[in-house]
């Protein structure tokens, strides 16, 4: 009795199908047999598969098809009527099942009773250097899931197209007359969706199932790799086409919708990555081809791309391949400004083209992407080369340079020069520079020449450093702005040009020109004589022995080693195992605060009362990224550097705000005082549902980072009632002296009220504050996005802001440390984003009136008695569906709540009257949740841990 059958289909691979049968054979379910399907192959791989079924009569089964079909196809529909065995899995030639693949599917299939199971596949790509692996969308299977119904999650049937990472049940394809289309590529695609279409039950396993090994070999490119064939494309299109008919026709729009998004995202991209490598005929068949496909599909996918996928999209389905070509560039090369740009009415579009149609208007907006407020040396403007040509021992280029918003001026008006610099790739300290021979400024653009004189001055070694890479440098009043040379006509002039190589004889001595993967104009070294060849081939085959292979792995392992060196868990080692064993530096007290991200908060106010009152400390701040702004009269160190690691180890205090490196362990002798940053409306600590979901292992090593305090600052007993049960902490440990940061807040407020008038401390980014203007402070608060710096678009127009209130008041805009906002530059005379501030007492301390919503920077505000209003779109989401909440915003806030910009708008008029109605709450809003914030936190925080006895 068979359980499984392995449809394995071959066409000219005998070398590698031994084994791929191999891994059926040695499959841990031993009830599996290999059908194998030659596709009338020309070289020996029928033999092959008849000695297999010779030798293994009862488990291999060989067949041959009388012609070859042109693709996988009609060998896998023959594999399928010829297969014994109650499940049906199908595998490439050139690939390989996991050994418990079988097994885990079959268990899968039956427990759940499914139709068919799927499992993870891992792409293998082996090199020279070594296998690399890679799962194929690993996030589809990460845990054991059973789907009824494709609409509850269209993911698996969506991304993962494949055909041979999948178990049928025999019976399931041959009841719903299940075949792979023939004489078409892409084949896997339809089958699989007619597959799900068909299914009352599909199971998803986690297990490794099929290594599908990717080739470089030009000879031995699969289907996806063909992509330079526009035939290839015409079936990739062709497939979908007949997938989205079957989704219409069962009225499966969101899973159309999905799938409009994927292709958008992933198949459309595939091929716009090689567009700048293709000659002019393909990249017109190309648009006539996927366009009409393109225009048909829902504008709702455009909302879920990236602004650069969705500008491509768009720019493809109008058929625009002027346009198109350097958005695909931008696609490939992210940091490019690839085009002028142009601002209309306060926002910056990709180009004034189609900005008549609503849709073009919308995708074309790039504001959010910040160009125009990036410094000129980050905008790394296209650079094209506009020709190209070898002239004896010269190659003379000529070129054009976007001028992105007009942004490098005019040579008369500033000193603007320019030069070619030419690196090697693996040898990158090697430089060889030629001055531009003209560059002329032509309003949105530049224009350039130059000779570069390779023949007397480039010396390369000729042995390692086979490729170099081309740079265009401008020199503008002192600003250094490169870019890489872009190639959009890739007929180059590939005539060798003799060079005189530092090893003559042996290194090679003529140069090529060739177009890198990117679309850039690169250099390669190649030998001219038999000799240099010789030389280059026995390189080849000594790397290939025994002690070449050594010495490479050698070097390897010597590259590895800094990386190494420098991964968290090695430091962590090297923290507990040798620094920890270091004496105590008396004295010595290492500060931290938002992760290193900022020189502020109580952290901040500490240090400055012990410098104010000069007592004997030695003091290490540590830094995330940059030193700029923390103090210089400090020890700065980097974070998880190993002098941070050895400052942590001997340091007799630490303070911060947020948490020191989870696992390290505080030494007994270190007394950790966590000022903490905030008073807490959402649930934290164990009380969020995200951290209650987590596994033992996380929460406890989660309970031993809190276990690490000393003392925690509170600011009220609603702290008391709320963070100190949520951390687990023992109340021992609590302070009861407030915030030290609000310390400032609290003497302003009675300075003001002494005087009777209002003072303004100094702001970095808006100095010219105050003006006529009231100031506002807009400070949200975060909302969980990934742990990287990403744009956010402010919740309420700025713009439209700006118009109305812009004589009125200046927005100070402050967001996360972890999001990067953009200010329009319609808005730019009314907003201003202070987010690079390192503190945010000095904001509050300016503001008029603040802006937020469910921060605990309220808590901090209401010490200044000044008007709040709440900003909340998203209350009955955030508060129901998100982290929950410890008491009700609604009820208690001490200004009005704005659930749309309207109200917002209305609120902000009527700031003064509804002020006068809110003087109450405030007051009652202080009293609960800053009672202990007197002013004197960081002087009774001084006093009771650093005034010890012999140090005074």
């Amino acid at each position: 009795m068979v359980d499984v059958s392995v449809v394995v289909i071959v066409y000219n691979d005998e070398k590698r199908l031994p084994t791929a049968v191999q891994s059926v054979l040695n499959q841990a379910l031993r009830s599996v047999e290999a059908v194998i399907v030659d596709d009338h192959s020309s070289d020996g791989s029928f033999a092959v598969a008849q000695r297999f079924a010779e030798r293994y009569p009862d488990r291999v089964r060989a067949f041959r098809l009388p012609s070859n079909s042109g693709g996988c196809g009609q060998p896998r529909n023959y594999g399928i009527e010829r297969a014994a065995g109650r499940y049906v899995m199908f595998l490439d030639s050139d690939d390989e099942l996991d050994r418990n693949a079988c097994r885990a599917m079959v268990r899968a299939i039956e427990t759940t009773g499914a139709d068919f199971v799927s499992g993870l596949c891992v792409r293998v790509h082996t090199t020279p250097r070594g296998r690399k692996e890679k799962p194929w969308y690993r996030w589809i299977y990460r845990q054991t899931r059973v789907l009824d119904s494709l609409t509850d999650d269209p993911d698996p049937l969506v991304w993962d197209t494949l055909a041979t990472n999948k178990c049928y049940r025999r019976s399931f394809l041959l009841n719903h007359r299940l075949r792979f289309p023939t004489g078409i590529a892409y084949e896997d695609f339809l089958f699989t969706a007619r597959a799900w279409l068909a299914a009352r039950r599909v199971a998803l396993i986690p297990n490794t199932v099929y290594y599908w090994h990717v080739s470089d070999s030009p000879e031995r490119r699969s289907i996806t790799q063909r992509r330079d064939e526009i035939g290839n494309l015409a079936d990739r299109l062709a497939m979908h086409r007949e997938i989205d008919a079957l989704l219409a026709e069962r009225g499966l729009d969101t899973v159309h919708l999905a799938k409009s998004v994927k292709f958008l995202k992933h198949d459309l991209v595939l091929h716009l990555r090689d567009l700048p490598l293709r000659t002019e005929e393909y990249r017109r068949s190309f648009l006539d081809l996927v366009g009409p496909y393109v225009a048909h599909l829902p504008t709702e996918a455009y909302h879920q791309l990236r602004p650069l996928q969705a500008i491509c999209a768009y720019l493809v389905a109008q058929g625009d391949g002027d346009a198109l070509l350097p958005a695909a560039d931008a696609l490939i090369n992210p940091h490019k400004t690839a085009v002028p740009l142009a601002e209309r009415e306060g926002r910056i579009y990709w180009s004034t083209r189609h900005l008549n149609d609503p849709l073009g208007r919308e995708l074309l907006d790039v504001t959010d992407l910040g160009y125009h407020l990036k410094p000129l040396h980050k905008l790394a403007p296209r650079t094209v080369v506009t020709g190209q040509r070898v002239d004896g021992r010269w190659l003379r280029l000529s070129g054009r340079v976007t001028n992105p918003l007009g942004r490098i001026p005019t040579p008369t008006s500033s000193r603007v020069r320019g030069r070619l610099e030419l690196t090697a790739r693996r040898a990158g300290w090697r430089v060889f520079r030629f001055p531009l021979r003209q560059l002329v400024h032509r309003g949105d653009h530049l224009t350039w020449a130059a000779d570069l004189d390779l023949g007397r001055v480039f010396h390369p070694i000729g042995i390692v450093d086979h490729v170099w890479d081309l740079r265009l440098v401008m020199d503008i009043d002192g600003t250094r702005v490169r870019s890489r040379l872009t190639v959009v006509h890739p007929d180059l002039d590939t005539a060798p040009l003799p060079v005189q190589p530092l090893l003559p004889g042996l290194g090679a001595d003529q140069v090529v020109a060739e177009v890198s993967a990117k679309g850039h104009l690169a250099l390669r070294v190649v030998p001219s004589t038999a000799v240099q060849h010789r030389a280059r081939t026995a390189l080849v085959a000594a790397a290939g022995t025994p002690a070449g292979r050594r010495s490479r792995a050698l070097l390897a392992t010597a590259r590895r080693v800094p990386r190494l060196l420098a991964s968290e868990q090695n430091k962590r080692w090297l923290y507990h195992t040798v620094l920890c064993r270091l004496p105590r530096h008396r004295g010595l007290a290492v500060f931290e605060s938002h992760l290193g991200q900022r020189y502020s908060d109580s952290p901040r106010a500490i240090y400055e009362e012990l410098r104010r009152r000069d007592l004997p400390m030695t003091a290490v701040w540590s830094y995330a990224h940059t030193p700029d702004g923390f103090p210089r009269d400090a020890v700065l160190v980097r974070r998880w550097s190993l002098r941070y690691l050895v400052a942590l180890a001997r340091a007799e205090y630490w303070i911060d705000n947020q948490g020191f490196p989870s696992g390290l362990r505080k030494p007994a002798h270190t007394t950790y005082l966590q000022t903490w940053h905030g008073s807490a409306l959402k649930r934290m600590g164990f009380d969020e549902p995200e951290v209650q979901l987590r596994s033992r292992a996380a929460r406890d090593r989660l309970r031993a980072d809190l276990g690490r305090f000393d003392a925690f600052c509170v600011r009220s007993h609603h702290d008391m009632e709320t963070l100190i049960p949520a951390f687990r902490l023992n109340p021992a440990v609590a302070l009861p002296v407030g915030y030290p940061r609000n310390d400032a807040l609290v003497r302003q407020r009675q300075q003001e009220e002494r005087t009777g008038r209002r003072t303004y401390p100094r702001i970095g980014a808006a100095p010219h504050l105050p003006d006529h203007r009231r100031i506002l402070l807009y400070a949200p608060t975060f909302r969980g996005r990934p742990r990287r710096r990403t744009a956010v678009r402010p919740l309420f127009d700025l713009a439209a802001f700006a118009r109305e209130f812009g004589d009125q008041y200046v927005l100070l805009v402050r967001s996360h440390y972890l999001e990067r906002l953009v200010v329009p530059p319609s808005a730019a005379e009314a907003v201003i984003d202070v987010s690079a501030e390192h503190d945010t007492t000095p904001l509050l301390a300016a503001a008029d009136a603040l802006i937020t919503d469910y921060s605990s920077v309220m808590f901090d505000y209401v010490l200044l008695d000044r008007p709040m209003i709440y900003y909340v779109p998203d209350y009955d989401d955030y508060v129901h569906h998100a982290r929950g909440t410890y008491f009700s915003l609604a009820e208690v806030a001490p200004g009005p709540l704005a659930f749309t910009e309207e109200e917002l708008f209305a609120a902000l008029r009527e700031l003064d009257t509804a002020d006068t109605e809110y003087v109450k709450a405030r007051r009652a809003f202080a009293e609960r949740f800053a009672a202990y914030d007197t002013g004197t936190a960081a002087r009774a925080i001084v006093d009771r841990f650093f005034l010890q006895e012999g140090r005074r």
